[in-house]
Order: structure tokens, then C-alpha cells, then sequence
């Protein structure tokens, strides 16, 4: 490898160099090429609808030991499916396959799994337009379709 430019006019040869080298930092590479949009499954959304393929638990990491009640969801823009949790108590119970279902990302860093669920980066926020907080504590019903 050359030594740097220096002197009155190497601010030039300078400039190009350092645009080059930036392709070797990774994280500047991954934002450039839109790889992190392109392997989410909302494509940069914050939020995104989806249809329940099945209801399923998943064991949580240890030291902990419990079932996680999430659901499978096949996107509607694009039809990949994603895993997408259930949060508080009883939520399942409000759940049918085939419902629609508004998921988001769960807040763990750079959308990756959180907490104590293995491979879960998503929950469910909404059921059938209804908000699934207000279903578990009783102030509204689910609509009838």
C-alpha cells in the first residue's frame, strides 16, 4: 500500500482514496447496498399487515423456561411469513387462524430477536383492527367478520 499524498495539491487524490477505502468498512457497505432493507421482511416499514397461518409456542432461552405463545403471519405485500409474539396474558385466546394482524418489530437492537424468544423479531399489535390490549383487558370484543 502507498503512503498518503501530502503537500499543496494532494487534496484531490486525497478525497478519492478515502471514498475507496470506505468499502472496506462494512457497516458503510451494508447501508449503501440497502442489504438491511432488503433482508427485512417489512422492507423498512415500521409496521405491516398480515394474515395467522397457525398459532405456535416457542420454548424461551435459558436460564429461563416457559412457553412463548406466538403466531406465524404471511405478510400481505410481500408473502414471506415471519414468527410474530403475543404479548401479556391470554392474548392467544384472541387469535384465530386467518385472522389480520398488524405486527411490528419488538424493540431489541438493529431488529434482532428480544429478550428470552429465539428467532421471534416481531408482535402483534392489532387483531382484525381492533387493538389487542384492549381485547385482553376487556374494554372491547373482537369484531365478528
Amino acid at each position: 500500500m502507498t503512503k498518503s499524498p501530502l503537500g499543496l495539491f494532494a487534496g484531490r487524490v486525497l478525497k478519492t482514496k478515502r471514498k475507496r477505502q470506505r468499502w472496506a468498512i462494512s457497516s458503510f457497505k451494508r447501508r449503501k447496498l440497502g442489504i438491511d432493507k432488503k433482508a427485512d421482511p417489512l422492507a423498512g416499514a415500521p409496521q405491516g399487515r398480515g394474515i395467522v397461518l397457525e398459532k405456535i409456542g416457542v420454548a424461551a432461552k435459558q436460564p429461563n423456561s416457559a412457553v412463548r405463545k406466538c403466531v406465524r403471519v404471511q405478510l400481505i405485500k410481500n408473502g414471506k411469513s415471519v414468527s410474530a409474539f403475543l404479548p401479556r396474558d391470554g392474548a392467544l385466546n384472541f387469535i384465530d387462524e386467518h385472522d389480520e394482524v398488524h405486527i411490528q418489530g419488538m424493540g431489541a437492537t438493529q431488529g434482532g430477536a428480544m429478550g428470552d424468544i429465539p428467532g421471534v423479531r416481531f408482535k402483534v399489535f392489532k387483531v382484525n383492527g381492533t387493538s389487542l390490549h384492549e381485547l385482553v383487558i376487556g374494554k372491547k370484543e373482537k369484531p365478528r367478520r
